[in-house]
Order: structure tokens, then sequence, then C-alpha cells
């Protein structure tokens, strides 16, 4: 794996912790009021996180990880990106 490849890979799971923390901030505070809003984030960030890891461990089984395997766990796709 490339330096480049695991920074990429890096802000790509900040990005996504602070997506899905901030997406789970209304819902939380209707649904659960008793339990702490900054912890239904870090939660909802966490849970995230992991099932892109555990896509991210399985792609790399081989030794490497290519940019398509990396989209894959992201659920990226180029497809939109390449024909702008």
């Amino acid at each position: 794996m490339t330096l480049q490849l695991a920074k990429d890979i890096l802000f790509r799971i900040i990005g996504l912790f602070l997506t899905s923390a901030l997406g789970i901030i209304t819902g939380a505070a209707l649904i659960a009021p008793d339990v702490k809003i900054w912890e239904s984030a870090v939660l909802a960030g966490f849970s995230a996180v992991a099932g892109v890891i555990q896509k991210l461990g399985t792609a790399i089984l081989d030794g490497k990880i290519t940019a398509e395997e990396l989209d894959q766990a992201f659920n990226v796709s180029r497809s939109k990106e390449d024909k702008a």
C-alpha cells in the first residue's frame, strides 16, 4: 500500500465518520432523549467506519488493495466523475 493510498483511506474514513455522526444527531435527540447526543454521534460514526474497515480488510487479503476495491468499500461510483 502506498502512502498516498493510506492518506486517501484515512481522509475517507474521517469524512465517513463525520457524515454518519452528523446524520444521526437529529434523530437521536427525538428517538432517545435520555442518551447524550455526542454518544449517539460517536456510535453512528464508529458503526459506519467499522463496516468500511471490514470491507477493506476483505479486499486486502490478497496483499494489495486497488482503487476500485477502495471505492467499493466506500460505496463510491467513479462513473459520475468520469462523465463530468
